[in-house]
């Protein structure tokens, strides 16, 4: 009866220990639970003005990421656009010297009767220009006795001339360019059937 006793004593004992282990456990969790609701409003009233405050903080930050995404877009297109008229700006000044020397070859051609002497005045000033254009990578398309290509040229009128000229370029109504391998112009031409 000893040993029951005893066993009895244990086993109230150990219930005792579980049940401390266990309010203390609780104890615990009940003082995490006050520290959290002392971090987050008593009512429903402050929960909920508590939850637009974060919505309109949350709200702020989009516009504003916002914002700065559009600026950023503005800026980048201006950006490009300020690029793209300063790259061609340096073309544009090559080109104004030809632009004197043809003001200059009219003025000369009121003053002058010799035709041969405008003549060579108007084939420097164009081959001033044609240089001009090769420095900036601008290339004519030679088309003049070769095969018909489409992708170079374009057939404004077909004419017979027999079989050895079948499908070439008889003549160039309109000569093409090329900046580098790009087709700025096709050339206009006369294809023999």
């Amino acid at each position: 009866m000893k040993k029951q006793t005893s066993e009895k004593e244990q086993d109230t004992k150990d219930v005792k220990e579980t049940t401390t282990a266990q309010d203390s456990v609780a104890q615990e969790a009940a003082e995490d639970n006050v520290a959290d609701d002392a971090a987050q409003p008593t009512d429903n009233m402050s929960a909920e003005e508590s939850l637009e405050e974060q919505i309109a903080a949350l709200r702020d930050k989009y516009l504003r990421l916002q914002a700065e995404f559009d600026n950023f877009r503005k800026r980048t297109v201006r950006e490009k656009m300020e690029l793209v008229e300063r790259g061609c700006e340096g073309a544009w000044k090559s080109i104004l010297p030809i632009l004197d020397d043809m003001e200059r070859a009219v003025q000369a051609s009121k003053k002058s009767d010799d035709i041969e002497a405008l003549r060579q005045g108007e084939e420097l000033v164009m081959k001033k220009f044609e240089s001009v254009l090769q420095s900036a990578g601008i290339t004519p398309i030679d088309c003049i006795d070769k095969p018909f290509n489409e992708e170079e040229q374009e057939a404004v009128a077909r004419f017979a001339a027999g079989d050895q000229k079948r499908g070439l370029v008889i003549d160039c109504v309109q000569r093409g360019y090329k900046l580098g391998d790009h087709v700025l112009r096709y050339a206009k031409v006369v294809v023999g059937e």
